[in-house]
């Protein structure tokens, strides 16, 4: 299987990827360069929207039955667009000092709420175990934000098991991916147990160097449970079987991917999201696709991206 170029101009760090299957459209997330992007694959068109601070993630939401915008988190805020390059309305706010935290890796479950990790990101000095797992709710009327796990340095990996009873979530400097068995509403259940553990990075190890194979980033889940994990610095995409071993490793054409997604009028194309920002001169001479957006064909299909849902809007 071979990946082709979706997007050849870079974004600085590419992330949250999510195929719409109304309009054959693929929406995503600029973080460090603080836009949100959409495409239609093999068309040409790239479409990108500033934002007035780094965009965790984007989701598409629904609001009386049917498609009606996003849903963007911003450091420490969860907005409300309807239309592209519009107003972002202010829905609610992320319990963090967003000096030191953001919201990063989020998506929304089967009940139509957003679920968000966030980093911690100091000015300077080594990341704490401060992140948590966020769980933003609007069914009924108002919306809530709840914390429902914490531990975490940089949360990642979200992703939720085609029933719906098991949600992976990943705390990437540990290299390790927890899974967790949730209850019949989708709410995860205790401390969770570990799902796969990565080796760590090698002391004194040189980008681009044997001996690593990265770290657990973005994450998806295909109709069999399998789960994708993108490995950052490893420059591979992981299918990964429900119990934990490893099926398939995909090298790519960059050493940092960030994230998956499934789309395509099939849901076999496996779109993915990579990085630039922050790695080295001599990296990107190396790999100058390094930020751009790729797909590659699969043998399976994968799970929707389900949307945000409110009774009304609660802007």
């Amino acid at each position: 299987m071979i990946w082709h170029t979706v997007i050849s101009q870079p974004f600085a760090l590419g992330e949250s990827p999510f195929w719409q299957a109304s309009g054959g459209v693929l929406y995503g997330v600029d973080v460090a360069g603080r836009k949100l992007w959409r495409t239609m694959p093999g068309s040409g068109y790239l479409d990108r929207w500033d934002m007035p601070a780094e965009p965790g993630c984007i989701a598409p939401a629904r609001s009386g039955g049917a498609l009606d915008g996003w849903i963007v988190v911003l450091r420490d805020r969860i907005c409300r667009a309807t239309d592209w390059g519009g107003t972002l309305h202010d829905m609610a706010r992320l319990p963090i000092d967003p000096a030191t935290e953001r919201g990063n890796d989020g998506r929304c479950d089967a009940q139509g709420r957003l679920w968000v990790g966030t980093i911690h990101e100091p000015a300077s000095g080594p990341r704490q175990p401060v992140g948590a797992l966020y769980c933003v709710d609007a069914s009924g009327g108002t919306t809530m934000v709840r914390k429902v796990l914490g531990g975490v340095s940089n949360a990642n990996g979200l992703a939720w098991s085609p029933d719906r009873r098991t949600m992976y979530w990943a705390d990437t400097p540990t290299h390790t991916v927890r899974r967790y068995a949730c209850d019949v509403n989708g709410n995860p259940q205790g401390a969770g147990e570990v799902f796969i553990q990565f080796d760590g990075k090698p002391e004194g190890w040189t980008p681009g160097e044997p001996g690593y194979g990265g770290r657990p980033d973005g994450a998806a889940v295909d109709v069999d449970g399998n789960y994708w994990c993108a490995m950052y610095e490893g420059g591979r995409v992981l299918q990964i079987s429900p119990r934990g071993d490893i099926l398939a490793s995909h090298t790519t054409p960059m050493l940092c991917p960030t994230m998956p997604c499934f789309g395509g009028s099939d849901g076999r194309t496996l779109y993915l999201t990579s990085a630039r920002h922050g790695r080295s001169p001599q990296e990107l001479a190396q790999l100058p696709l390094s930020g751009c957006v790729f797909a590659m064909r699969v043998g399976v299909a994968g799970l929707p991206a389900q949307p945000w849902r409110e009774l009304e809007h609660g802007f």
